[in-house]
């Protein structure tokens, strides 16, 4: 399903070949948690901002409306009209976020819901019943979150733990192929590589999983309070141990910085709530840097958010317009905001793509991953 097109230093440029359709990498993909991109935007929405493959949560859906109601629709494609690629996190990360509420045994993890404090248990058999029922084309499977910093006694037994669930994972979605129970034929399964911050514990754990042989391969456990040198000098002891012909997904990442960042360190996918929250809140992304529409240098400016981006918000509205409705707690404000994060970060990924294609990726790389991070 991965095709490795061509490389520079450790950059890679590929495609990826899904049930949905075919996605080029690197890649960015939209986070549509609960079905949708939080606001207001739709699967035409998606569209119009270039998405190439969508993420929604295991966890969320299963809690509301429910995953055997979203089966019974034909699966989230058919309910959110969406007809792309889709990803499904296996929600041990949100369970993770549920610390107080959770008990972690070999068997899976039991917790209260966060909407009505009811008991759930999802095990490793369960994320993947759910993840069939949802429809994806990419199942992730479902791990332990460690935060960081955790004792190197535990994180290894997590690890190991990790690796055993994987491995129920891959025997549970065989199953469900097997019965025809899967919403999406050609259904995948992405393990994930757990550790920390630890060296040996990445690696040993790295090496483990690559031996199942699995479609896909994610970094996990990161983009929770280690710095962003930990992170990088993390993706590159990983990387040298994950498949050359899969594709690599660093999960929950990040600025468009680090996305340059990782790409340069051998990463294929990530997602990230970014650049929608930063968008609900006014924080918007420019070709210049970051800026905050809500400021008042922006009062009485007729000029686009970035004068060098083409995205439907840009073409039509002025800054001056987007600051009033911030302004006004219109909810027009943050759909705009939104929509025009979303399209800077999918023609971030595209121009990676056509420097790759070029042999321009370190001048990229140069030019563009300080000035990104910079506030105007």
């Amino acid at each position: 399903m991965f095709q490795l097109l061509k490389t520079e230093g450790k950059a890679r440029r590929g495609t990826l070949t899904t049930a949905h359709g075919t996605v080029q990498t690197p890649v960015f993909m939209n986070v549509a948690t609960q079905g949708a991109i939080k606001g207001a935007l739709s699967a035409e929405d998606l569209t119009a901002v270039g998405c190439q493959i969508a993420l929604a949560n295991t966890y969320h859906l299963h809690v509301r409306p429910g995953d055997e109601l979203i089966r019974a629709f034909g699966g989230l494609h058919a309910l959110m009209t969406w007809d792309g690629p889709m990803l499904t996190d296996s929600g041990g990360f949100q369970i993770f976020s549920l610390a107080g509420l959770r008990k972690i045994t070999e068997e899976g993890v039991r917790f209260q819901s966060h909407v009505d404090g009811r008991h759930i248990f999802i095990s490793p058999e369960q994320s993947m019943k759910i993840q069939a029922n949802l429809g994806s084309d990419i199942a992730m499977a479902f791990d332990e979150c460690i935060e960081i910093p955790a004792p190197h006694s535990y994180v290894a037994q997590s690890c190991e733990r990790t690796t055993r669930w994987l491995i129920r994972c891959r025997d549970e979605l065989k199953r469900l192929e097997q019965a025809g129970e899967k919403v999406t034929e050609g259904q995948v399964l992405f393990g994930i590589n757990q550790g920390a911050t630890y060296p040996d514990l990445r690696v040993r754990h790295m090496r483990q999983i690559a031996e199942l042989d699995l479609p896909g391969y994610a970094i996990g456990g990161l983009a929770v309070g280690e710095t962003h040198q930990e992170m990088y000098d993390t993706v590159e002891m990983v990387e040298e141990h994950m498949p050359t012909d899969r594709p690599r997904y660093l999960m929950g990442v990040g600025t468009p910085s680090n996305l340059i960042e990782a790409v340069a360190r051998g990463i294929d996918m990530f997602d990230c709530v970014m650049p929608a929250r930063n968008g609900r809140h006014g924080n918007l992304f420019t070709w210049s840097g970051a800026m905050n529409i809500k400021n008042e240098k922006y009062k009485a400016d007729s000029g686009p958010i970035d004068p060098d981006c083409t995205c439907p918000v840009c073409r039509r509205y002025s800054r001056a317009y987007l600051r009033h409705l911030f302004k006004c707690g219109e909810m027009l404000a943050m759909r705009l905001a939104v929509i025009h994060n979303l399209y800077f970060y999918n023609k971030l990924m595209e121009e990676m793509q056509n420097a790759l294609d070029q042999g321009g990726f370190d001048l990229f790389r140069r030019t563009f991953s300080e000035k990104l991070a910079e506030k105007l």
